[in-house]
């Protein structure tokens, strides 16, 4: 855990979110919240509703129900604040291949409308950050999978979000390259402040970074809390044993409605 989250104000609320596919619940009523300056993993197999949520959490998809906050902005009816309020970091590459980084940042901050001066302060801060810098004027065709995810986060925090968004950041790195980009997160985290909302499949890197976890899974939150209140709350010894024993072990068979009916025993045993 980074530890970095001393501020208990809320910098996402999210009220009964419900988004429908059809007669299909893809996110089925959730609630959560998330502190500013926290670390917050956003947890779920393939097809649980992480996608969906995401989607409507930075306005690319409305809600069919329920209410978002982004840094105290509607994204429905303040989406312009609420999308300056945040970063993302997709999990397909979107950078623009033929250009230098430098072209890149320099292009982000136009879009953003940021002053030059700053944006070229930025830029450098950034990329030193990073350690790009010394390769800025190459073009990213040129640079490894792991630079290319360290200048996206770069970009992402162009212009000075709150909230940086990061679907599966590591996805296809390895270990050596993962661990160096967990380690200029927890930087930018630390020294910026910025809120981390993260998916991941990897529950070791969750269970190391994370403040907070939410699972999700067919829709509906399962649990949520630190990484060792859902380790003791499912007796297990470590998050991804926690995450199988919310989630279940094997590829899923059964439909939502046996799914429901598992979570629901799961979290009347909780109340009790």
């Amino acid at each position: 855990m980074t530890g970095t989250s001393e501020n208990n104000e809320t910098i996402i609320e999210v009220t009964d979110l419900t988004r429908y596919y059809g007669r299909l619940a893809a996110v089925d009523n959730i609630s959560f919240t998330v502190r500013r300056g926290e670390v917050f993993a956003f947890l779920g197999p393939n097809g649980a509703g992480k996608t969906t949520t995401i989607k409507m959490l930075t306005t690319l998809i409305k809600p069919s129900a329920g209410t978002i906050r982004l840094n105290g902005y509607d994204p429905i009816r303040n989406q312009d604040a609420a999308r300056r309020s945040f970063g993302i970091v997709f999990q397909d590459p979107s950078l623009d291949e033929e250009l230098t980084a430098y072209e890149n940042m320099v292009l982000h901050g136009v879009l953003y409308h940021m002053p030059p001066q700053i944006r070229d302060e930025r830029i450098k801060m950034l990329l030193q950050m990073m350690q790009l810098w010394e390769r800025k004027n190459e073009q990213v065709k040129k640079y490894s999978g792991g630079m290319k995810r360290r200048l996206e986060i770069a970009r992402g925090l162009m212009h000075l979000p709150h909230i940086l968004f990061l679907d599966e950041p590591t996805l296809g790195l390895d270990p050596q390259t993962r661990n160096l980009l967990w380690g200029h997160i927890r930087e930018l985290n630390k020294k910026e402040k910025v809120t981390i909302f993260l998916t991941t499949h990897i529950m070791e890197e969750a269970e190391r970074v994370a403040d907070t976890v939410a699972v999700i899974d067919h829709g509906i939150i399962i649990d949520q809390g630190s990484p060792r209140e859902l380790v003791e709350r499912t007796g297990s010894t470590s998050l991804e044993e926690a995450f199988l024993a919310l989630t279940g072990k094997t590829i899923r068979e059964e439909g939502p409605e046996s799914f429901r009916q598992m979570a629901g025993q799961y979290l009347r045993r909780r109340r009790l």
